[in-house]
């Protein structure tokens, strides 16, 4: 693993074109290479390991591709009026939503300003670039991370309650 991992995510770079993509991938190779280590006829190391990291990139491919294909909309389930309870629901949305927005305004600086607009304001990462004169790729690695550390608190806070 030491010997190739450097070699495994650049490729895993190069197919995906996304950091945090080919970390994963990249993973999933030395899995898949130490699950199968059996079955590897001893030639040609390098070039095995790289042909598994190919191949899963392109199974994550045709993953994603199939997650973008559209649902008819007589599949799609219809909106459905709520019921007596609509205040309570109103009620707990917003109460939940300006928990939600404590919880982003309580991030470290350079996340909190990407939340506020990815997840609250509703902006796309390009806006977001283009408002604070950011790079895109910065914005993306912000809300990115910013999900992630809005994962963990919500769900330590839910282990206090």
């Amino acid at each position: 693993m030491e010997q190739y991992k450097n070699l495994v995510f650049s490729v895993c770079l190069r197919l995906t074109g996304d950091y945090f993509t080919a970390e994963d991938i990249t993973q999933e190779t030395f899995i898949a290479a130490y699950r199968n280590y059996e079955s590897f006829d001893g030639e040609n190391e390098k070039a095995w390991i790289c042909r598994i990291a190919s191949n899963k990139c392109i199974d994550h491919k045709r993953e994603a591709a199939r997650r973008l294909i559209p649902t008819p909309d007589d599949e799609m389930p219809q909106e459905t009026s709520v019921s007596s309870n609509e205040p309570l629901d109103t009620a707990v949305c917003n109460d939940l939503m300006e928990h939600f927005k404590r919880v982003c305004e309580g991030l470290p600086d350079p996340y909190r300003g990407a939340a506020r607009g990815y997840f609250i304001e509703g902006r796309t990462a390009a806006e977001i670039a283009a408002r604070d004169g950011t790079e895109l790729k910065t914005v993306q690695t912000r809300i990115y991370r910013a999900r992630q550390m809005l994962k963990t608190t919500i769900r330590k806070e839910d282990l206090l309650a």
